[in-house]
């Protein structure tokens, strides 16, 4: 059953990667789709099977793969809960993604390979998340970045979308470069990358707090470190990998732009795969980075300055998919500070719940852009109500879900409030030195969130129309394929917290986690957040409420209002509309320099160096000499007597002298 459900995807992508053209468009949909379906069907039964059963963790393996020396890696998958967990998100996401593509990506001429594109993504993603070793989860890693590459830049006719999909693969390539030399770290320490060597060993790698520090066990850019600052440094290196697939600060920028695919793309990228990626990788590892308490305090930080830094910027957006773009970035945030206190359960439980919500809200903005012949700025929408009411309701699902819509201190509630709730309160009982900041900017970033939300769903669907009559008079809903994955993903946004609460961060923790995620009998965190203050849980609720109140006050009474206060705040305006000039601080670090270096390289390394002296001033100088050399052949007969008379000449003035 494992194998069937990582290889069929993989099968789907080779028949119509190899056939596509041959096959047709529409069987090349039908194979696609057909095989993700099968495997979203199979994760739902290992995850029932697995999570709520009493098997302990187990491996299925595939092939023998790279024995040398003490490295040996063979090719297997490891299923545990976390496992199923992240398989059920990514098929069932995926196999959604299918299904409404094939109505999104209608006129498109070149479906097969699309199909075949995000059957690879998937694959992928599914190696990563079932390795059983570290160098099998860099394979997955690395495919997962060369799919998002090919996914980015899929209408590669457009200059922007060709930008963004090389952006991306080169900001990964950077947080790629700390994830490989984490995965060099850990083998040196180790002496293994397989996970449950690692595992085995990890509780007691490091001595007993108190003990002397030991020998150095590590050499890195020229210090000699022991065991503990060489697990802190080797977590740093991991969780910069993190940083680039899942869009922290400061490798974040790739995550906007990636916009520029096609929208079923950016529900798969953003909602249930590639930028979860880096929360999986953390919580797989998290019996190294518990032996690290300064790694996991840059985890929180990174995570809760994130999610404020996100959501300052979806505040201003005006594109309707870089808006809900931010919202994962931010969401992200959440999951790392959830991470960075010990709260695992909480980190996965969230990016359970997300890839429903975020998948819904994106899907459901692909069905507005249909709608409304391709327009994506929010400020030419509006009164969209009442021409797409299921598209309209499906957002606003979605966006309730995401808000954390729900009354505190009870089970009524949707996705997002269980989870998102759960990860602020864990920021308050953390330990870290940074947990007390982390939970500030959570429940500030809480209140950012519900405004620009709400400001979506205002500028989009409320008020006046904006667009053009001709394209008010076009607008129509979306097709039944591309509006029931949207119903489906509608009912994990409304039930998944709800349904799932107990076993992933309740009563049923235990059971359900089984051996998967760190020190199961050590970890307070999810008892401590149940005896908290009344106004620390209530905190979101408010938090939600103040930024709905806002988002009503300034789309729906007085629209005015945000005019206004732009016109007066003109450079915090300019600050957060320019996304508080990152890609402009980097363009002048980064780029300008790269350039100017590839410049001189190219035109006096190059140009005048190599090429000047080397292969080409060689053959010029020859052919220079050859051509003043043939001058003397001038095929004359009185040239040749005249010059022979001369070597006479010469000859016997050389003899009588």
């Amino acid at each position: 059953m494992y194998q069937a459900i990582v290889f069929l995807p993989l099968l789907g992508f080779l028949i119509v990667g190899l056939f596509g053209n041959s096959l047709g468009a529409k069987a090349s949909e039908y194979i696609t789709s057909g095989f993700l379906v099968i495997s979203a069907v199979l994760s739902w039964v290992a995850f029932f099977s697995v999570g709520f059963g009493e098997g302990e963790v187990f491996t299925v393996p595939v092939l023998r793969w790279i024995q040398s020396g003490g490295l040996d890696a063979n090719w297997a998958l490891r299923i545990d809960t976390l496992t199923v967990v992240m398989l059920v998100v990514v098929n069932t996401v995926s196999a959604l993604v299918h299904i409404y593509s094939i109505g999104y990506m209608h006129h498109d001429p070149n479906r097969p390979r699309f199909f075949a594109y995000l059957s690879l993504f998937t694959f992928a993603m599914l190696m990563l998340v079932t390795s059983d070793n570290l160098v099998q989860m860099f394979f997955g890693w690395e495919g997962v970045g060369l799919a998002s590459y090919l996914l980015i830049g899929f209408w590669y006719k457009k200059p922007s979308a060709n930008a963004a999909a090389i952006k991306a693969f080169v900001v990964n390539r950077v947080g790629d470069f700390g994830f490989a030399l984490g995965i060099f770290g850990v083998f040196v320490l180790f002496g293994s990358v397989n996970l449950g060597t690692i595992f085995a060993n990890a509780a007691t790698f490091i001595p007993a707090e108190g003990a002397e520090h030991g020998a150095a066990v590590l050499n890195f850019l020229g210090y000699s470190l022991d065991k503990h600052s060489a697990m802190t440094i080797v977590c740093l290196l991991l969780f910069m990998g993190a940083m680039g697939k899942s869009a922290q600060v400061p490798l974040h920028t790739w995550l906007p732009d990636a916009m520029e695919g096609p929208t079923p793309v950016s529900a798969l990228i953003h909602a249930a795969t590639m930028v979860t990626a880096g929360v999986f990788m953390l919580a797989r590892l998290s019996p190294l980075f518990e032996l690290s308490h300064s790694a996991l305090t840059v985890v929180t930080f990174i995570g809760a300055f994130t999610a404020f830094f996100a959501a300052t910027v979806g505040l201003v957006q005006n594109d309707i998919k870089r808006v809900i773009a931010y919202s994962t970035c931010s969401q992200l945030g959440y999951m790392f500070v959830a991470l960075g206190v010990g709260a695992y359960g909480a980190a996965i439980f969230h990016l359970f719940t997300h890839a429903f919500f975020k998948a819904l809200l994106f899907l459901g903005s692909g069905s507005v852009i249909h709608a409304v012949s391709d327009e994506q700025d929010m400020r030419k929408m509006g009164g969209l109500r009442k021409l797409i009411p299921k598209t309209y309701w499906m957002m606003v699902i979605g966006t309730l879900a995401l808000t954390g819509v729900g009354i505190p201190v009870t089970v009524i509630g949707t996705a997002g409030f269980f989870s998102k709730d759960a990860i602020i309160e864990s920021a308050f009982a953390g330990h870290n030195s940074v947990a007390g900041l982390a939970f500030i900017l959570l429940v500030i970033a809480a209140c950012f969130t519900s405004f620009y939300s709400w400001r979506l769903i205002f500028m989009t669907f409320h008020g006046k129309p904006r667009a053009s009559h001709e394209v008010m008079h076009h607008v129509h809903e979306s097709p039944p394929v591309m509006l029931v994955p949207l119903f489906i993903l509608a009912v994990g946004a409304l039930f998944a917290g709800v349904i799932f609460h107990d076993a992933f961060i309740g009563e049923g923790y235990a059971e359900f986690w089984k051996a998967s995620l760190f020190t199961l009998p050590n970890n307070h965190i999810l008892h401590d957040i149940h005896e908290l203050p009344l106004w620390v849980e209530l905190s979101p609720f408010i938090a939600m409420l103040i930024g709905f109140a806002l988002a009503w006050k300034f789309y729906i009474r007085s629209p005015e209002m945000p005019v206004n206060l732009a016109a007066q705040h003109r450079g915090l305006y300019a600050f957060l509309l320019n996304k508080w000039y990152f890609d402009e601080l980097y363009d002048f670090l980064f780029v300008r320099p790269a350039k100017r270096v590839g410049h001189f390289l190219w035109k006096t390394g190059d140009g005048a160096i190599i090429d000047g002296l080397g292969p080409d001033g060689i053959s010029a100088r020859v052919v220079d000499v050859t051509n003043r050399v043939v001058k003397l052949q001038t095929g004359y007969l009185y040239h040749y007597a005249f010059a022979m008379l001369i070597g006479v000449a010469a000859l016997v003035t050389w003899m009588m002298l």
